[in-house]
């Protein structure tokens, strides 16, 4: 499966809108953190984060499909944060976020290191994350009583 990555711009916001949705329903509905899952953002936030001078969306394409997105952004010139990214759930399990983790990588070689957190409960994210260099960084933060974020770091060349 081909992927690739794409800037995207304020025309791809209400895409990328229903693919967050779409994608973080389920998580939603399993651990109810109505604060902070991207499901229940607005479609402005999105807006916000395409239009962020500190870095932007990106569309994750699959074989000529648009099947998710990654936000990226930089605190520093060269330490990058990953949040959010997501896959459209029938995509999910198929290499994808793997593959778009090392686009996105790739088209900054002058991070020194990148973040991200993810849901502690979700074992899959954690392996993705760890298989893929990203290490534990010892801080968690308790959403409630279903959901527990855990933030991961991958320190580069």
């Amino acid at each position: 499966m081909k992927v690739i990555l794409e800037k995207a711009t304020a025309n791809n916001a209400k895409e990328i809108f229903d693919i967050q949705v779409e994608a973080f329903m389920p998580l939603l509905d399993k651990y109810k953190d109505y604060e902070s899952n991207p499901a229940n953002e607005s479609i402005e936030k999105v807006v916000s984060r395409i239009n962020r001078p500190d870095g932007g969306f990106y569309k994750i394409v699959a074989d000529n499909k648009l099947v998710g997105a990654i936000c990226i952004f930089t605190n520093e010139e060269t330490q990058f944060w990953i949040s959010p990214m997501f896959i459209l759930p029938t995509y999910q399990g198929k290499g994808i976020a793997q593959k778009a983790i090392q686009l996105i990588e790739d088209m900054f070689p002058q991070a020194t290191s990148w973040e991200l957190a993810t849901l502690l409960e979700e074992e899959r994210n954690c392996y993705l994350y760890e298989k893929i260099g990203y290490k534990k960084t010892g801080i968690t933060k308790k959403l409630n009583d279903n959901a527990t974020l855990i933030f991961y770091k991958k320190r580069c060349n």
